[in-house]
Order: structure tokens, then C-alpha cells, then sequence
């Protein structure tokens, strides 16, 4: 209830904020008001989700210098207002370089619904893939500079503290959960990455544009966001069975260099993206491992294809993620393969939308299924109708088979 309480009131201060503010002839407002309802299709068909939402975007500028300040208020059923600010941030704008400063939201990369290079924010998968991947980053207190050389752009980034994933709470449907023998105990000692200088993480991008084609190159020095399951079994000398097991997450440095590219031939929109991973853990299942984690590179690539067919947007990707020095053992595959699918296709001059998109894993033949029609009654009100469909019993989309879900949300802009 003290968490609702400080919401309201952060809330209550907001509004007399901008109250006092909204009078300024440069500042803009806009934002949504959202109910989103989502019942499983399994069981006793339970609510998945019964979440109100409003976010605010509030952005000014005047001269060479602007800020975006976008909080929201997640209102979920039975549970605490959840109050947060996805971005607040200040633009410095110079003849050839701009400096953002602040909590931010950085997209890096050409790839849709998967992140290769796409690496800077961290991400909030308390919901798994299925918010609006603008809502799935989350923002993070960074520097960014932006040098401009013609067509080109270099682009620099410092973020001093590490933020990590925002993993499902442990009695949500999203939780994985752990295929151990035992349940068992948490060690959260060395989870934490201490503020410090040393600790911060940094990237750079190099851009350009031309007629032909668009090119970006990326390294990174940072920390993995997710953390990694070091797990430690207490074996009985006499049955060499585990008497009880202690996970100890832990998140690790990672380096990484990539890129990406975009260019048109003909109808078609070719797209590709690829990093290369320096010193990933990954979980092993040799018993005479330590802590039962392996450190080692790995490479992950994505190419893709768009394109209209029948008036039918479509676009097509197939990802690759590849272990380099790889041991039998290792609980990952070596070479783990995913597509994705998209087709879209509007009627009634836009109002009315069709969308079906699909993950789909070839390893283990599961998928993650999802269409919806979206309706625009106004230009400030529409309705989406939605299923979220997981097939398979193993892998990344068959481990929520029992998930499978429709959904509705009303959405108010303004």
C-alpha cells in the first residue's frame, strides 16, 4: 500500500507540474491511457494479464537545447501502482555533434524482434517477448554523443552504472523455473555489479548512409545483462546423488564487436546484422566443471529479407547463434537456429490492420505465434484484439506451451 500511496502522490505532483507548465508555446504533450486484458486459453482460463496504463510523453525545446521527460504508471490487478520513468534526458545540440545526457532508450541494429547488436538497453522480460518492444527496452542513465562527418555518424556511448534484465518474479506464469532434480536454494551474494568507474560500460557505432546502401559497425565493452545460473550440487559420497543445490547468479563481462546492413534490390529490402561474443558463460552439464559453467565465444547473425506480396507486407529472417571451441556437454546447442515471419496487410484506408508475426525454433520445432487486428475507430481511439499462441514442449516457446492466450487492449492518445 506505501508503494500506491507514493505512487498517487507522484502522480498528484506530475500533474500540478505540468498544470503550471503546459502554458509554454514550445512544450509538447502527448501520451495514452491503455487497459490491457489478456485470458489463458489453458486450464480454467485465468487472466494472464489485467494491466491500466498511462503514459506521458512531455518534451521542450528552446534554442540548441531540449529534454524529454516520458514517466508512466502500470496499474496491474491486486497488485502495487507501479511509477517509473522510461526516459528523461537533455539534448545539446552543436553545428556538427549533439550530446544526450540522461535515462534513455538506445535501438542499435537492423534486426526486427531480436537483439544482436541491439545491446545498450536492458530489457524488462517480466512479460517475456509479448509488450510492445518499446515498452520491453528499458531506458538507462547514459551519455551519448553523436559526431556527424557528412553522411556519416560516430557515435559514442558511456553508461556508468549497469542495469540488468528485469527477469519474471518467481510465481509468474513467465518464470522458467529450473530442470533440477531438488528445488533449489538462491545465493544472491554475488549477483550485485558494484558503481564504480571500473564497472561501467562502454560502446561506439560508426554509420553511414548512401544511395546504395546503409552500413553501421559496433563494439562494446559491458556486462551481460543476464545473469548467469552458477550452480553448485552438494553430492552424497555413497548414492552420487545431489543432497541439495545452490544457484548463485552471477553477471559477467562481455566484449563484442558487430554490424549491420540494409540495401534494396529490386522489390526487396535485404537486411543483415552479426556480432561476435567474447567470453559468454554458458551452462554445462560436466561434473567436473566448476560451479557447472564454461566460458566461451560465440557468434550470432541474422539475415532478412522484405518485401510486398498481393499488397501484403512480408518479412522474412532466419538467426543463427553459433558456439565457437564447443564442448559436448554444454546444455546449449551448438549452433541454435530461429526464423521469424511477419505479414501485414491494412484495409479501410488504414484503419482497420491485420498482423500476424511468428517466432519460430528449428531446433526444438516450437514457435511463438502472434496475430492481431487492430482497429481505429478515431485517431485517438483504436482497439486491438490479439492470440499469443506457443507450440512445442521444449525450447524457448514450448517451455509456456500451457500459456497460450487471447488479449484486448483500448488505447486512448492524446
Amino acid at each position: 500500500m506505501k508503494n500506491r500511496t507514493y505512487g498517487i502522490a507522484g502522480v498528484i505532483v506530475l500533474l500540478l507540474f505540468l498544470n503550471l507548465n503546459i502554458k509554454g508555446e514550445s512544450l509538447n504533450l502527448t501520451g495514452y491511457v491503455r487497459n490491457y486484458t489478456g485470458m489463458l486459453l489453458h486450464d480454467v482460463n485465468d487472466f494472464s494479464i489485467l494491466q491500466n496504463t498511462f503514459n506521458l510523453n512531455l518534451e521542450h525545446s528552446k534554442g540548441k537545447i531540449a529534454f524529454k521527460v516520458n514517466p508512466y504508471i502500470y496499474d496491474y490487478q491486486n497488485k502495487d501502482l507501479e511509477l517509473g520513468l522510461r526516459q528523461a534526458y537533455i539534448d545539446i545540440f552543436f553545428n556538427s555533434m549533439d550530446i544526450r545526457i540522461g535515462k534513455q532508450q538506445i535501438i542499435w541494429g537492423k534486426a526486427d524482434g531480436v537483439f544482436i547488436t541491439d545491446v545498450i538497453s536492458p530489457k524488462d522480460l517480466r512479460e517475456f517477448l509479448l509488450p510492445e518492444f518499446d515498452e520491453i527496452r528499458m531506458g538507462i542513465t547514459a551519455v551519448k554523443v553523436d559526431y556527424y562527418i557528412g553522411n556519416s555518424t560516430l557515435e559514442l556511448v558511456w553508461v556508468p552504472v549497469f542495469s540488468p534484465t528485469m527477469m519474471p518474479e518467481a510465481d509468474s506464469i513467465w518464470n522458467p523455473g529450473f530442470d533440477l532434480p531438488l528445488q533449489p536454494q538462491f545465493d544472491y551474494s554475488r549477483q550485485e555489479v558494484q558503481e564504480s568507474l571500473k564497472n561501467s560500460e562502454v560502446f561506439f557505432k560508426y554509420s553511414t548512409v548512401s544511395s546504395a546502401i546503409d552500413l553501421e559497425f559496433m563494439a562494446g565493452y559491458m556486462w551481460d545483462d543476464d545473469p548467469t545460473m552458477h550452480t553448485v550440487k552438494n553430492i552424497d559420497p555413497v548414492t552420487m546423488q545431489p543432497e541439495s543445490i545452490t544457484i548463485i547468479p552471477q553477471h559477467h563481462r562481455l566484449g563484442l564487436a558487430g554490424g549491420s546492413f540494409s540495401t534494396t534490390i529490386g522489390g526487396y529490402v535485404i537486411r543483415g546484422e552479426g556480432a561476435y561474443y567474447f567470453g559468454k558463460y554458458f551452462l554445462s552439464e560436466d561434473p567436473g566443471i566448476e560451479e557447472a559453467v564454461v566460458e566461451k565465444d560465440y557468434l550470432q547473425y541474422l539475415i532478412g529479407v522484405d518485401f510486398t506480396l498481393m499488397d501484403i507486407k512480408m518479412s522474412v529472417q532466419f538467426i543463427q547463434q553459433y558456439i565457437l571451441d564447443y564442448d559436448d556437454p554444454i546444455v546449449n546447442d551448438r549452433a541454435e537456429n530461429m526464423m521469424t515471419f511477419l505479414a501485414t496487410k491494412d484495409f479501410l484506408r488504414e484503419t482497420l490492420i491485420l498482423e500476424l508475426f511468428s517466432y519460430i525454433g528449428l531446433n526444438d520445432g516450437d514457435a511463438l505465434i502472434r496475430g492481431k487486428v487492430k482497429y481505429k475507430l478515431t485517431d485517438e481511439l483504436e482497439i486491438l484484439l490479439g492470440a499469443n499462441i506457443f507450440t512445442g514442449t521444449e525450447g524457448m516457446f514450448g517451455q509456456y506451451n500451457k500459456n497460450d492466450m487471447v488479449y484486448a487492449k483500448v488505447k486512448y492518445s492524446f
